[in-house]
């Protein structure tokens, strides 16, 4: 895989079962760019580590007077600097290739579950976790599955030169051969602490994402109740928890870092002094001496890439840890697709409450817990947030559809719909039947001061259909980008469409406008509005009461006001008192009605 393949036509089933186990899975999927980087690891170490014996080479052979050995060793020596300079090159190519092929194989499988998801990632994993997970995580797991094939080819460059060292000069090849592997692991034992600290770290980080993500969210909020020095002051201590668990760790880092810079330091010194007493007998020549020397100094090259993996790992162990919890959620009913992707038309029907919402009818429901309505709405457009009876749509059930099929045959607009940044034309280019036209969804939602304020905030867009939206329309308005969602959902014109309070933030008269137009423009076809406005409900052929997760009664907006009093009580905003003290005057009045009959 190159980068200019990207992204992955399919990016596997990963084993989310544990963080160690994600990351073997993804080196497992990219063994040709693993075996990749390991050849070209091999050839730019190996030619390193070859430089020493040409220099130990040029020199004896001046000692001794041989030209042919001289000019031997320079061309040994141009071979390994060649092989240096191409080894490196490629290496670091390769090295990068699977970076980033990794973190964007992370990426699309991450992508792929909020999909599947929907809305019910957000529920059952923090918006900031998911962020950190989807950006800096991503990062540090590339950069673990990369780094894991150079440790290899610069630990069997390690091997191959003590070998060759034992076979060159046998009395300090022992030496060497005795010492790399201390350098190797002496800096183990601080391993754990360092990755405890590490984990720490990230551990902080995350959290201070996941608030400074949430204030981001809810600004607009904090400022209408002048919450943001709190909030800031919340993200200050955060940050400073951050720094200390950073310093902590680098401490540790700081410490194996001086180890390994201080111990080849005396290996280099071990090397020399017995070097010195072994050519002072007479038992190895000065090019040998040097050519020992030298390779000592140039291995702590390689030896670096020991220190390089364990940070890598105990950077990426947190990482893909979260990745893999992510990856690991599943949906409360598995969509598995044992119908045909046929869609299916009829009465939307969910067997929990007992709700049905007749073909071609604009239906709405009213619920006294905002977030009971939520979940149900949820229910509704084939994302439960636990097991259950599947939601049938003229007798099929949701959950035997193909994924994608069940969310064409049933749209769900939350109470907080997103708005992505981007222009006006692009907001709205989503899949449609393509029989509602843009300008016509506008008009439904009543976008047009929406669309004249687009315009006027954009002096390089003639068309208010080319301006620019900010990143979640935070420049608009809440009742702005209320409409301009609904707008959206009314343009792909599904089988059934499901709101949820599509008019919480706009006035009575916009309101009443929208209702109208909304009703105007789905007519013919199966929409279900979840809210408690009389504006809406009065324009619904059908009104449903639901009731403590039960359908109490059913009806038409008019009729239930003054027969049902739960339903009164939700709609109007009546108190317990209030409708007491409304019960004592109607009995009252019936009473006196009475009195003046007889």
């Amino acid at each position: 895989m190159q980068i200019q393949d990207l992204p992955y036509p399919d990016p596997g089933v990963p084993d989310a079962r544990s963080g160690p186990r994600f990351l073997w899975w993804l080196g497992r999927n990219q063994l040709g760019g693993q075996f990749k980087s390991l050849a070209w690891g091999l050839l730019h170490f190996v030619s390193v580590s070859a430089l020493p014996f040409c220099v130990g080479t040029a020199i004896q052979a001046v000692v001794d007077r041989s030209g042919t050995r001289l000019a031997l060793a320079g061309a040994l020596l141009a071979l390994a600097g060649i092989g240096t300079a191409l080894g490196d090159t490629f290496l670091h190519r390769a090295a990068v290739t699977n970076w980033i092929t990794a973190a964007a194989r992370v990426q699309q499988l991450l992508a792929r579950k909020a999909a599947v998801l929907g809305s019910a990632l957000t529920r059952r994993v923090a918006a900031g976790e998911v962020v950190a997970v989807s950006t800096g995580d991503v990062e540090k797991i590339g950069w673990f599955v990369e780094g894991v094939s150079r440790f290899t080819a610069a630990a069997l460059t390690v091997v191959l030169v003590c070998v060759a060292l034992l076979v060159y000069q046998p009395a300090l090849g022992v030496v060497v051969a005795a010492g790399l592997p201390l350098l190797a692991i002496a800096v183990l034992p601080l391993l754990p602490r360092a990755t405890r600290r590490a984990d720490f770290q990230r551990e902080k980080a995350g959290r201070a994402t996941e608030l400074a993500s949430d204030t981001v969210a809810g600004l607009r909020v904090l400022r209408g109740i002048g919450g943001e020095e709190l909030f800031l002051d919340r993200y200050r201590r955060a940050s400073q928890e951050v720094r200390r668990a950073a310093v902590r760790s680098a401490r540790m880092w700081s410490l194996i870092s001086a180890i390994q810079v201080l111990l080849p330091g005396l290996l280099m010194v071990v090397v020399v002094w017995y070097g010195v007493h072994l050519a002072r007998q007479g038992r190895i020549t000065v090019g040998e001496l040097i050519t020992v020397y030298s390779s000592v100094m140039v291995l702590t090259y390689p030896l670096r890439h020991f220190e390089e993996i364990a940070m890598a790992y105990s950077f990426s162990r947190p990482s893909a840890k979260r990745a893999a919890r992510v990856l690991s959620l599943e949906r409360a009913t598995d969509t598995g697709g044992s119908r045909t992707a046929d869609l299916p038309s009829g009465d939307l029907y969910d067997p929990a409450t007992g709700l049905l919402a007749p073909a071609g009818r604009l239906t709405a429901v009213v619920c006294g817990d905002p977030d009971a309505a939520g979940l149900l709405a949820e229910r509704l457009g084939g994302h439960p947030a636990e097991q259950g009876a599947s939601v049938l749509l003229g007798g099929v059930p949701l959950d035997e559809l193909p994924l994608a099929a069940a969310r064409e045959a049933v749209l769900v607009q939350d109470k907080d719909p997103v708005l992505l940044s981007g222009s006006l034309r692009e907001l709205l280019d989503v899949p449609a039947s393509g029989d509602v036209a843009a300008r016509d969804a506008l008009a439904a939602a009543q976008c047009g001061d929406v669309l004249e304020a687009l315009a006027q905030g954009s002096l390089d867009a003639e068309d208010p259909m080319d301006t620019r939206i900010t990143e979640r329309g935070r420049s608009l308005s809440g009742g702005q980008r209320q409409r301009l969602a609904l707008a959206r959902s009314l343009i792909t014109d599904p089988e059934v469409l499901v709101l949820d309070e599509p008019t919480s933030a706009v006035d009575s008269h916009t309101e009443a406008r929208i209702a109208e137009g909304v009703r105007a423009l789905r007519e013919g076809r199966t929409t279900v509005v979840f809210t408690s406005s009389p504006l809406l409900l009065d324009h619904a052929d059908r009104v449903v009461l639901v009731h403590e997760g039960e359908v109490a009664a059913v009806g038409v907006h008019r009729e239930l006001v003054h027969a049902e009093p739960r339903y009164r009580a939700v709609v109007t905003r009546e108190t317990e008192e209030e409708a007491a003290l409304s019960g004592a005057l109607g009995e009252l009045t019936e009473l006196e009605e009475i009195e003046e009959t007889a």
